[in-house]
């Protein structure tokens, strides 16, 4: 397939003194998508590696992308493939920064080691012989306390960046949107908001996909976010679960109802699937990801001082201008609902 080069919009952007070209991994999530029109908006030349479907729907989809990225250059090509990187990606190019929106689909320690560690390595690699003097890379603030495969395999990789001796932005976001979103349609039927414990267990700053991809694509231009890990949360403060089902039953005029479930049902859960996993391999797959949903049903996304061994909601940055509050008061309207994809796990 060949690469599609669009026209860039006709409306005002910001444009900076000094334009990049950057190549840009993870083009195809919705993250992706809004780093590369915060890219654009700044007046950089956006190049996307974006993995081709191989069905009947392939070019419809190839179109989707062709849409949804006016202005950026489609390069069709496998990231998580050493030789397509270079020949689809870099394709001799020069580029001054490589941007990595790409991460593992479910979190499972296979998909995890080989996305979030082995292929960054490679596009790690490729892109110090080609020249580039800057990486970004969109992390996760859960690799703080890493205890699952995904965090460590996050992590490594890190430490891989952090050596390199390559300009470096690490950027640890806390909740998406997307992931607080699933229990709209649930309540909307009826049926109580799901919390563990009290509802109070953890609490989160969430940032919405443009205030997020407005980060990222800030790191090229400012220097004091160069050779730093910089969590990033959204605006306001942090919430709990039992806020965010608070809030959704008013903007439905409805009266709250909570079910609480037991963490210990969710140990009973991972320790029955572990067992399960000795003799099934999609056994020990659904152990792991029942240990991510046990993750986040009892840590918090806030940076975690070591020094007192709590979570920080102070000490844990702002970014933007959407709550996840405006955004719950648009998805009562059927207005912006997020496909949250394999977000669903968590």
């Amino acid at each position: 397939m060949k690469q599609l080069t669009q026209v860039m919009p006709t409306q005002a952007t910001a444009v900076t003194d000094t334009r990049r070209k950057v190549l840009l991994l993870g083009a195809s999530g919705t993250i992706g998508q809004a780093t590369a029109r915060a890219l654009l908006r700044r007046g950089h030349l956006v190049v996307c590696l974006v993995r081709p479907r191989h069905d009947d729907s392939s070019s419809q989809s190839a179109q989707r992308m062709v849409t949804r990225l006016p202005g950026a250059t489609i390069r069709w090509g496998d990231a998580c493939d050493v030789h397509s990187l270079v020949r689809d990606g870099f394709a001799q190019d020069q580029f001054d920064a490589v941007v990595s929106c790409m991460a593992s689909r479910t979190g499972a320690p296979q998909d995890a080691w080989r996305v979030d560690h082995q292929a960054h390595l490679d596009a790690l690699q490729v892109a110090q012989s080609a020249g580039v003097k800057h990486f970004v890379l969109l992390s996760a603030i859960c690799v703080q306390k890493p205890v699952l495969a995904f965090q460590k395999a996050k992590l490594a990789f890190e430490q891989a960046l952090i050596d390199s001796g390559m300009t470096y932005s690490i950027i640890r976001p806390t909740a998406f949107f997307k992931s607080l979103a699933g229990q709209l349609e649930r309540v909307k039927r009826g049926k109580p908001f799901l919390i563990f414990g009290n509802g109070q267990l953890t609490a989160c700053k969430p940032i919405s996909d443009d205030d997020l991809g407005d980060f990222i694509a800030s790191c090229l231009d400012q220097p004091e976010r160069h050779n730093r890990i910089l969590p990033i949360g959204g605006p306001g403060p942090a919430i709990t679960p039992r806020e965010q089902g608070e809030h959704l039953f008013k903007l439905l005029g409805m009266p709250a109802r909570f079910k609480s479930l037991p963490v210990a049902l969710l140990d009973v859960i991972i320790l029955v699937l572990h067992v399960m996993g000795k003799a099934s391999k999609t056994a020990a797959v659904k152990a792991e990801l029942a240990r991510i949903g046990r993750y986040y049903a009892t840590e918090s996304m806030l940076v975690f001082n070591t020094a007192t061994q709590q979570y920080d909601a102070a000490a844990t940055p702002s970014h933007g201008s959407q709550t996840f509050f405006d955004a719950q008061a648009k998805w009562v309207l059927g207005e912006g609902v997020p496909d949250r994809g394999e977000h669903k796990v968590f």
